[in-house]
């Protein structure tokens, strides 16, 4: 039986989010889908549910963006081992997202494929 992630997205962007959404609810790595909409909203969510296995984050986002959430999640010992893919339509934004603890890095519009070859990755960890 293969492992079944459950999998946090945050992206402010409602229609990337649900896009998001389908392409994770026909990978068979994903068991449970949790949304969120800001980094400070992400925080709340790991801190509640706990047992978050991966998070897709996109960097620009009001309220806490992609960056000040790795950074938060860095200084928490429960997540500093926790993998967060960036997605970003902004690719100069790849070396500082790895710099504050990125697992991986995705390129808006997302593939499917190349999401699916990410969330393997996680799941084979």
């Amino acid at each position: 039986m293969e492992k079944q992630l459950k999998i946090l997205a945050v992206d402010d962007d409602f229609i990337n989010l649900k896009l998001i959404s389908s392409m994770l609810r026909k990978n068979p790595h994903v068991g449970v889908i949790l949304e969120a909409t800001n980094g400070l909203d992400a925080i709340n969510l790991l801190k509640t549910q706990g047992d978050i296995e991966l998070v897709l984050l996109d960097i620009k986002m009001p309220v806490m963006d992609g960056i000040e959430f790795l950074t938060h999640i860095q200084s928490m010992d429960e997540f500093k081992k926790l993998p967060v893919i960036v997605l970003t339509t902004d690719e100069t934004r790849k070396h500082e997202a790895f710099e504050h603890g990125a697992f991986d890095f995705l390129v808006k519009p997302i593939r499917e494929h190349d999401l699916s070859s990410k969330i393997a990755k996680v799941a084979n960890l």
